[in-house]
């Protein structure tokens, strides 16, 4: 077997290549996934042209469909205290950021040929809830079902997050939801073959304010009737689990040892391996076009591929579920909201929890590599697809993370990067059947936490839509709930 590298920093040979092609991930952004080439020091300026060659040679991918993946800023490593340094309007909004992704990907790296014309359930949205709900149906016996994503697996919100997973939120639902999703990532290695590098170091979270001081202690309340062990600490015992942290202005502490993080990227790749050796149809690179309906009911999903007959029809499509709910005619109240995200050079393992300042929307944890890995919401944020990266950001979130953790200041920025946060008027998702089409399927709205609630979801949706079983929670989320003046708020969104 050839050692021969081609990323020297992440240490990945020639071979390994070869291995993520002859695994079916045959363009560039994709093999950087599930190789980890590019994601270095270097960010792929030493290593991307060798990997582009590599793959023209071994005919992963024709010539034309070898495009380079998405360069990332910064330019060169950067010290968190430089950019900390830079002023920032805090009146003003954000405006544009780099690289300006286009909501289209290159045609050459469409697959050629139709999809199925005829299945029993189409998935639009190959995402990790997607995906998650395709593999939960195959395990009740439905497996004539198609996926279908616009781009690679991870293009969207589900591989552009922390890898956060918690059960510290602020509804019964949500909790149930996130303890039986952490229990399933559990033994995903078991189930799916694919570790997914699960660490239950916790999560801290920290309030400034009373009102969010209240909502801390309140909620910690509730998490303890659903068997939740979530504690608030003494400052003193807030440093003990987070030697070197700041807790000038803390009013409270929160924190539970069972929440952790997990790696996103395989996450879906475990669900999508598992679909297609169940024979269900993963189609990347196709984009849905239209509907065509008749009699309250969705009889067609149309792509850029040929048109599929179905019976039902599921809407996973995160930030973009309301434009492709509009190609049918409906209207969803979710808007897409950017949130951007950053990961420094690795350190030593030392920091136990995921931590967030909740009044500011700060987060960050460390990751199974050493990195830092961490986002802060933008309160001016405007609504709108946007996945553009800003130094209003990275500025705004090392002076942040420095005030918490002040020895960090001279640890550097890899690469930033954004995804869009799936925003509905009650922070809560819009699951169940749709008014007027009822075998149109809505599975979105999840504000950011669709990822780690993906297991629990697919499993009583697969199991809801298989049986016909009544499951309140697909009538207490519905659609209807806008019109009907019944929301169902959640108010521990971080950002």
């Amino acid at each position: 077997m050839s050692k021969a590298l081609v990323c020297s920093c992440e240490d990945v040979t020639v071979e390994d290549i070869r291995h993520a092609v002859a695994k079916g991930f045959r363009d560039v952004e994709s093999v950087k996934r599930f190789t980890g080439f590019g994601t270095g020091v270097c960010q792929g300026k030493s290593c991307l042209s060798a990997v582009a060659a590599l793959l023209a040679r071994e005919k992963a991918q024709k010539p034309e469909g070898i495009v380079p993946f998405t360069p990332r800023p910064p330019l060169y490593p950067t010290e968190l205290s430089l950019l900390a340094s830079f002023p920032v309007d805090e009146s003003k909004p954000p405006v544009g950021g780099v690289p300006q992704e286009l909501d289209t990907f290159p045609a050459t790296l469409r697959p050629e040929g139709a999809v199925p014309t005829r299945a029993r359930v189409v998935i639009v949205g190959g995402g990790v809830l997607g995906l998650a709900l395709a593999y939960n149906l195959s395990l009740r016996g439905e497996t004539d079902v198609v996926v279908l994503e616009r781009g690679y697996l991870c293009a969207g919100a589900s591989g552009r997050n922390g890898g956060g997973v918690r059960m510290q939120w602020g509804t019964a639902a949500n909790i149930e939801l996130a303890k039986r999703s952490i229990e399933l990532m559990g033994r995903f290695a078991r189930d799916l073959g694919i570790n997914v590098w699960l660490r239950q170091g916790g999560y801290l979270f920290m309030a400034k304010t009373k009102p969010v001081a209240e909502r801390l202690e309140r909620n910690a309340a509730l998490h303890n009737k659903h068997g939740v062990p979530t504690r608030m600490l003494t400052l003193d015992e807030a440093r003990d689990v987070v030697p070197g942290l700041s807790l000038e202005g803390a009013q409270a502490v929160s924190y539970n040892p069972e929440d952790g993080v997990i790696f996103p990227w395989p996450f879906l790749w475990g669900y999508a391996n598992a679909c297609r050796k169940a024979g269900i149809k993963v189609e990347t690179y196709t984009r849905v076009t239209g509907f065509e309906l008749s009699d309250g009911l969705v009889r067609k999903v149309k792509t850029d591929r040929g048109d599929i007959s179905c019976d039902t029809v599921v809407l996973a499509s995160g930030a973009w579920s309301p434009e492709v709910a509009r190609l049918a005619g409906v209207s969803l109240p979710n808007e897409p909201h950017r949130h951007e995200i950053l990961s420094t050079e690795p350190l030593k393992p030392f920091l136990g929890p995921l931590v967030s300042v909740l009044d500011s929307g700060l987060y960050f944890s460390q990751s199974m590599r050493g990195e830092i890995v961490g986002g802060m919401g933008d309160p001016l944020e405007p609504a709108g697809l946007n996945m553009g990266s800003t130094l209003r950001f990275v500025s705004r979130f090392a002076r942040a993370l420095t005030e918490q953790l002040p020895n960090l200041g001279h640890v550097k920025v890899l690469r930033q990067w954004a995804g869009c946060y799936d925003v509905t008027p009650d922070n809560s998702p819009i699951l169940g059947r749709t008014p007027g089409l009822e075998n149109l399927l809505q599975l979105s709205g999840f504000v950011g936490h669709g990822f780690m609630m993906a297991p629990a979801v697919a499993e009583r949706m697969a199991q809801w839509m298989t049986t016909g079983a009544s499951d309140e929670l697909f009538t207490r989320f519905n659609l209807r709930r806008f019109q009907e003046g019944k929301l169902e708020r959640e108010d521990m969104i971080i950002g």
